[in-house]
């Protein structure tokens, strides 16, 4: 097998920075972020199983958690505003990134590629069901960020949390709702607040 250069790209996730157009107090990369879209996104399965009693994947809803930016490394984070600018963009943005998950699979030994092609596409069995868990834990990440630089005193942060909380609500999840309740409000105190030597 020749060499695979697939991994090594992915390791570069940590080169591209989130929030681009924005004044940051601390610069988060599309790695940190995709670990914490992970562990969101297979929380917010739990609790949709938990509450209804179905059988939801969360750790393949954890491992698309994982991946969901990788196309990334190769485009750069289009920063939302520019993103969803209008509907050409966002047709154009689709069809770059599907360029780049099909550029990052060729990267990979040809019997590999159909099963890293789904993680990336979210076509794998059952992926579409996961999907807006996925989605949700994607905003919520943001949100998280938000609210950690509005409370380092950066209101630049303020408007973008608004939209965030609004869009996140609007998607009507009982699963984002329980997240609000008893998980969001923590991310607002500090180390001691949170009692964790206590």
């Amino acid at each position: 097998m020749s060499n695979s250069h697939f991994f090594a790209m992915l390791s570069r996730m940590k080169y591209i920075s989130r929030w681009g157009l924005m004044n940051n107090t601390k610069i988060e990369n599309i790695s940190e972020h995709s670990l914490q879209v992970a562990m969101f996104a297979h929380l917010l399965v739990f609790i949709h199983n938990k509450n209804t009693g179905e059988n939801l994947n969360g750790e393949r809803a954890a491992l698309l958690g994982v991946y969901h930016d990788a196309s990334e490394i190769i485009t750069g984070d289009l920063p939302t505003p520019i993103k969803y600018y209008s509907p050409q963009i966002i047709e154009s943005y689709k069809s770059v990134e599907k360029m780049a998950e099909n550029k990052l699979v060729s990267m990979l030994p040809q019997d590999y590629q159909e099963e890293y092609k789904n993680i990336l596409s979210f076509e794998g069995a059952g992926d579409r069901d996961l999907k807006k868990y996925v989605k949700a834990a994607d905003k919520l990440s943001a949100l998280v960020k938000c609210i950690e630089e509005i409370r380092m005193g950066n209101d630049e942060f303020k408007q973008a949390k608004a939209t965030i909380e609004k869009s996140l609500k609007d998607m009507k999840m009982p699963e984002v709702d329980v997240f609000f309740k008893d998980f969001l409000p923590s991310f607002s105190l500090t180390l001691d607040e949170q009692n964790v030597n206590k």
